[in-house]
């Protein structure tokens, strides 16, 4: 093992079949690491002897597995924490047994969206919703188990290689005469290969073992996203505001999921640039939309 002082490293990557995952493998071996992609059916992060089997000789390892699925956390919360909190657990101690470097991707959710400003990243958490609840009990058990570990909260995730906002609107404003997006939740659209490059910068900086936010700068709501998306389709489809209660979902969204960057800077990386100017050159990548 080494301590992570030489440039190329031995990375594996957990939960690689995600949109998330496939850019995370792609950055990291773009970089000049020799990178291992581990899908779901490769090893379940809930059993712990496989994860630990699996992580074995690696000098990073990202965890980019998780309970996606916010609506059906609602109703399935035991299934969605044996994921994100014992599984998280499970890989952060492996990680620290076999003298790895850790990243965890966590979220937004893990704030109750009542900020007027950007979170901290030491803001107190208070999760809403069952999945928010799951993310943090995996953030403090990956803390508990790997103080060195390196968590990364995100938001407003889309990419190539998933469902996502942007396919969606722009499959539907191709469908339809005119959409209605709500307007009064407002956060930081982010380009997972972005998050994956930032990831990166981190661990190749030797980043204190910290939470550090992980999403693009700027803000803007889910209308205004979707009225860029409908552009960026070549459509004129008109995209009305709309109020979260107009949609009546099992988890609640936070109104605000704007993060801020300030640890980013104080370890001398630097933040993804504006989510707008980071639209228009993943746009023309995202499948659906140009």
């Amino acid at each position: 093992m080494t301590s992570g002082l030489s440039t190329k490293q031995r990375w594996v990557v957990l939960g690689a079949a995600g949109m998330l995952g496939q850019d995370m493998v792609a950055v990291a071996a773009a970089a000049g690491h020799e990178v291992t992609g581990l899908r779901r059916a490769d090893v379940d992060i809930t059993d712990a002897s496989a994860v630990l089997d699996a992580v074995a000789g690696y000098d990073v390892v990202v965890n980019c597995a998780g309970w996606t699925a916010v609506d059906d956390a609602e109703t399935h919360e035991a299934d969605a924490f044996a994921i994100n909190a014992t599984g998280a657990a499970n890989v952060a101690r492996a990680a620290a047994a076999s003298g790895a470097r850790l990243v965890h991707v966590s979220t937004d959710y893990v704030f109750d969206g009542g900020a007027t400003q950007p979170y901290a990243e030491d803001a107190p958490v208070r999760p809403r919703s069952a999945y928010g609840r799951t993310k943090v009990a995996g953030e403090w058990a990956v803390r508990a188990h790997a103080p060195d570990a390196i968590v990364v909260r995100t938001a407003w995730l889309y990419g190539a290689g998933g469902k996502c906002f942007p396919k969606t609107i722009a499959r539907v404003a191709g469908e339809r005469d005119r959409l209605s997006v709500v307007d009064d939740q407002t956060g930081q659209p982010t380009w997972t290969a972005d998050l994956a490059d930032l990831i990166e910068r981190l661990v190749t900086a030797h980043a204190p073992g910290e939470i550090y936010h992980g999403t693009s700068s700027g803000q803007v709501t889910w209308c205004g996203f979707a009225r860029e998306v409908v552009a960026a389709a070549g459509l004129t489809t008109p995209v009305d505001p709309t109020t979260s209660a107009a949609y009546q979902l099992p988890a609640p969204r936070p109104a605000y999921s704007v993060l801020g960057h300030d640890r980013l800077r104080k370890v001398g990386v630097e933040p993804i640039g504006d989510w707008a100017d980071r639209w228009k050159a993943a746009a023309p990548t995202v499948r659906g939309v140009s």
